[in-house]
């Protein structure tokens, strides 16, 4: 299922953004059309994460569609008349650049559906929290294209040849069960239960330094397609690096004294 609606009216805010502590929170809000992507949407995604990324006070960042859908996928009346150029010129990859370049963890929260570019969407974030409702999906050859926003790459990346290319070459989703068994969703929640457990996991991750943060993230995104020599080679630069700074004389203190750390990111 990949969404077909049309553009909604203007003023509507098209993705709702708001602070819980060091948690910043984006809320998908286009629910009529099941979220599907048009521009506007994009660009409302695109413009609130720039905002959470300047928010100091912002350390980590949950994407949620609510408790009904993720999203439902790209909104086809962008597409159906445009050719391969047209397309091209739409430059639908600058929309996920703030989210492919946050410094800041950034997890997915989905009930329901989150179909091609949802999906997409999802796989993006550092990892994914889903209910027993979720579905997540590529169904892109079922009108007549196929995943454009990484949707292949990461598949096969977090579920191997087998898994991605059943989902590809059938345009069937898997359900959040069989997300988690698969390891394409990090954790399983109750109905419902999808957005209450990712805040829970953001609010850990808000706590750690920010430094190690990034330095752990950096490794994990460049390492993945390095030969093993060089991903622990750059494993240990980043780790050498940490020892410059405070938090980790601060970490360390704090473990030795039975204390709780107080990290000042620096």
């Amino acid at each position: 299922m990949i969404a077909d609606g049309h553009a909604v009216d203007v003023g509507v805010e098209l993705v709702l953004r708001h602070r819980e502590g060091a948690v910043g929170v984006l809320t998908l809000n286009r629910p009529d059309k099941r979220n599907a992507l048009d521009l506007a949407m994009r660009a409302a995604i695109a413009e609130a994460l720039r905002a959470l990324e300047a928010d100091a006070e912002v350390r980590a960042i949950v994407i949620t569609g609510g408790d009904q859908v993720f999203a439902a996928g790209a909104d086809l009346n962008l597409l159906v008349d445009k050719g391969a150029q047209d397309v091209a010129g739409l430059d639908l990859g600058q929309y996920w650049a703030p989210l492919a370049q946050s410094r800041k963890p950034v997890i997915a929260a989905v009930s329901g559906f989150a179909l091609g570019a949802g999906c997409e969407l999802a796989l993006m974030c550092d990892f994914i929290v889903a209910d027993v409702t979720a579905r997540l999906g590529q169904p892109e050859l079922a009108v007549g294209i196929m995943p454009g926003a990484g949707g292949t790459q990461r598949l096969v990346r977090s579920v191997g040849k087998q898994v991605a290319s059943l989902m590809l070459l059938t345009a069937e989703p898997l359900t959040g069960e069989r997300a988690f068994q698969l390891g394409l969703v990090a954790e399983l929640a109750p109905e419902g239960q999808a957005l209450p457990r990712a805040m829970e996991l953001a609010r850990k991750a808000a706590r750690l330094p920010p430094k190690a943060v990034e330095a752990t993230r950096r490794v994990l995104r460049q390492g993945a397609d390095l030969p093993l020599e060089a991903a622990l080679a750059l494993e240990n630069r980043e780790f050498l690096l940490l020892f410059d700074t405070e938090d980790k004389t601060e970490g360390m203190r704090a473990f030795l004294d039975k204390r709780k750390p107080q990290f000042n990111g620096r």
